[in-house]
């Protein structure tokens, strides 16, 4: 008897699980089905690089329909909402789908009108994200015209997606403004809501010294309550306040519309509870979850969602066979950190291990917690690894979904407690 998997977005995690699942089709009796609201594949991490020139915006954008394996059915419509006791989505016209597993992984969106004031008449003139393709275009006119000032980046709250890509943007526009000849008429302020540069401790030290080498002023445990457009100001909660020329913000962020109007499906912030090692929901058995949709403990990253690509699968066919599930993902994320002047940092983590010094994959791989040229030339390099081996859904060689020990310096003392 044929069952049915029902995929909700084509973007990272939802492209390679349904490309994987679909080499199990004919022999275990599936049927792949993909919705989603548009056609528009992007490369995300590509819209970090249009600010400032070093990619065009044209070809982060492929068709989401031709990502996908022959025999995976693909649905080009809006989601309203599913319904957890029926075991079936409604589509935006009325449509049903029904399903006998569901996998969630829409994602994570932004909310910027959320946040009082920052929508004002300043949204697209002098305040900006680059974490949209809008956004990141008005972004590269809005640099190329500035000649001095302050620039502020702000992060509005945790999580979001690609949790390295503020201080990257950061790194960049020191570059840039470098190569300008700017760069001593420019302020350039990154301001968050950690007590830190990052979340993981020992990497929040390497990245806070080269921001401090860089001039780039450091700001911690601002936490956004407001922006002031018209005095182009950010204030706090606590009432601390940061004057900006040009903000370019990192907006709250939270799980897909339909999630919120789906009874019993996500969290406050519309996220997906999952288990963090099997990644079954805990709102139903048959819901599994990946990527950034999931209430996780892991990054937001396109990294963890191929990890947990390699994973899901064999629990979702376990799943389907009656079999138990084997708690195999650990939270496993892989990041590239362009520091600018074509050099890169590279962080491996998981779980229960912070970034170390050492190799990356094993003793003689790429450097961790060092910028070098070569971790520069491996970000470039994932953006082919991206669309012809990570979304068709293969393994990526000698990168394996647990996190390699081999190579990390100091690996028995520098671990983080977490709970399942």
């Amino acid at each position: 008897m044929t069952k049915r998997i029902v995929i909700l977005g084509a973007g990272t995690g939802g492209t390679l699980t349904a490309n994987r699942l679909a080499r199990h089709a004919e022999e275990a009796g599936l049927e792949v089905i993909v919705i989603d609201k548009d056609d528009d594949h992007v490369y995300q991490p590509g819209l970090l690089f249009v600010p400032f020139g070093m990619a065009e915006a044209e070809h982060l954008v492929k068709s989401r329909r031709r990502q996908l394996h022959r025999g995976v059915s693909y649905i080009e419509a809006g989601i309203d909402h599913v319904e957890v006791d029926q075991n079936q989505v409604v589509l935006e016209d009325g449509t049903n789908v029904p399903y006998d597993l569901l996998v969630v992984a829409s994602g994570a969106t932004l909310r910027p009108e959320e946040t009082e004031g920052l929508m004002g008449p300043g949204w697209g003139r002098d305040v900006f994200t680059f974490y949209n393709m809008e956004g990141s275009i008005g972004l590269q006119k809005a640099l190329a015209a500035m000649d001095h000032g302050r620039l502020v980046l702000n992060v509005i709250d945790m999580p979001i997606k690609c949790p390295v890509a503020p201080l990257e943007f950061t790194f960049l526009a020191d570059a840039y403004f470098q190569g300008r000849g700017l760069r001593d008429n420019i302020e350039i302020v990154y301001a968050t809501p950690l007590d830190g540069a990052f979340t993981k401790p020992e990497a929040s030290k390497h990245l806070s010294h080269m921001l401090d080498d860089r001039h780039i002023n450091l700001v911690t445990n601002f936490n956004t309550g407001e922006v002031d457009e018209e005095a182009r100001k950010l204030i706090s909660y606590d009432g601390q306040e940061l004057t900006y020329d040009l903000l370019v913000t990192i907006p709250l962020h939270g799980g897909a519309a339909f999630v919120g109007m789906s009874p019993k499906l996500g969290d406050e912030l519309d996220f997906i509870p999952t288990d963090p090692y099997t990644l079954q929901s805990k709102v139903a058995d048959n819901i599994f979850v990946i990527g950034d949709a999931a209430g996780l403990s892991a990054s937001k990253a396109g990294s963890v969602a191929h990890f947990e690509g390699e994973v899901l699968v064999p629990n979702i066919l376990a799943w389907l066979a009656g079999k138990p599930l084997p708690e195999s993902f650990d939270g496993h994320a892989n990041c590239f950190i362009e520091t600018g002047h074509h050099k890169a940092l590279l962080i491996d983590f998981n779980y229960e291990t912070e970034p170390l010094e050492g190799h990356f994959p094993g003793p003689f791989g790429l450097p961790l917690l060092k910028d070098s040229y070569l971790n520069h030339m491996g970000k470039l390099a994932f953006q082919q690894l991206y669309w012809h081996l990570l979304l068709p859904g293969h393994d990526i060689p000698m990168v394996k979904a647990q996190m390699p020990r081999a190579g990390k310096r100091n690996l028995e003392v520098k671990h983080v407690k977490t709970g399942k």
